[in-house]
């Protein structure tokens, strides 16, 4: 895989094979408001084979997936954590998803923090920032 400097995957082909082999997407941030960008993405991956939580305060349902308060409620392994929260809060995001075992963690277009970043890549996660895998689907598999 390619990396910057950072750590940051920046290889398509290493975000491809990051996007098809992951199966299980926890969604930081995912409510039930349809209007908020992640009901959308959590919905296209869905829509392409993956198994999304929702994790937010609220613990909703969504998208017919039970949803937990906090990535550590989770009760199966998580493969992604795709973050929606606001950049602030990405570093305890990230903390909680290296003490469950994530394999990655994809940072949503606009979280970017620096910190953040460095603990994953020092705990080892596979990482992208500032992406969407709505977009990148598209862009890198096709429909």
């Amino acid at each position: 895989m390619a990396y910057d400097a950072d750590g940051v995957i920046t290889d398509d082909q290493a975000i491809r094979d990051l996007l098809i082999r992951h199966k299980t997407w926890a969604v930081v941030g995912l409510s039930a408001n349809m209007a908020r960008p992640a009901w959308g993405v959590a919905g296209f991956l869905q829509g392409h084979d993956k198994r999304i939580i929702p994790v937010h305060p609220k613990a909703e349902t969504v998208h017919g997936e039970r949803g937990y308060a906090l990535l550590e409620e989770i009760p199966d392994p998580v493969d992604v954590v795709d973050v929606f929260v606001n950049a602030e809060h990405a570093a305890a995001v990230t903390a909680q998803a290296v003490a469950i075992g994530a394999k990655a963690i994809w940072y949503q277009l606009g979280v970017i923090n620096d910190d953040a970043v460095k603990t994953a890549v020092d705990a080892g996660l596979h990482v992208v920032v500032d992406r969407c895998p709505a977009i990148e689907w598209p862009r890198l598999i096709g429909a």
